[in-house]
């Protein structure tokens, strides 16, 4: 006799660091036939004062040839002076060591896309009203 499988869906608004872990795994298991290189390697790039204190920094995930950046921050103090470029420059430098020929981020219009801009990223795509009143611009540039 065959016994029928239960399943439970939760939602969280916290999920643990390795079930996220777990999907990408899940992911690269499934892609890892097409690709026959493994996807979502972390990688960042972080900027501490002299006490070590975490000041800015750029994080995101090598997908195979393409560079995903999922979040930089630049303290408030800090910006205008250069440093968001060098971490942008430093983390794109690390990603075509990794083998990137690309990447992609995305920003609002309220944020930074002028910056993006001038680093070369290009819109390809954008989102009006999110969040309501503003745009969400999805960019890329070519590492080569």
């Amino acid at each position: 006799m065959r016994s029928v499988a239960s399943y439970t869906l939760t939602v969280e608004d916290d999920p643990k660091r390795q079930d996220v872990e777990a999907l990408a795994q899940g992911l690269n298991t499934h892609s890892l036939p097409y690709t026959s290189v493994a996807g979502f390697q972390p990688l960042g790039v972080f900027m501490r004062n002299d006490q070590g204190a975490l000041v800015g920094g750029v994080w995101g995930y090598v997908n195979w040839n393409w560079l995903w950046i999922g979040a930089v921050w630049l303290s408030d103090a800090l910006r205008g002076a250069g440093y968001g470029r060098k971490m942008m420059e430093t983390i794109e430098l690390a990603a075509r060591e990794r083998g990137c020929r690309y990447s992609h981020l995305d920003t609002f219009s309220f944020q930074a896309r002028p910056f993006y801009e001038g680093l070369g990223y290009e819109v390809f795509a954008t989102l009006n009203d999110y969040p309501p009143g503003h745009q969400r611009f999805f960019m890329k540039k070519a590492l080569t």
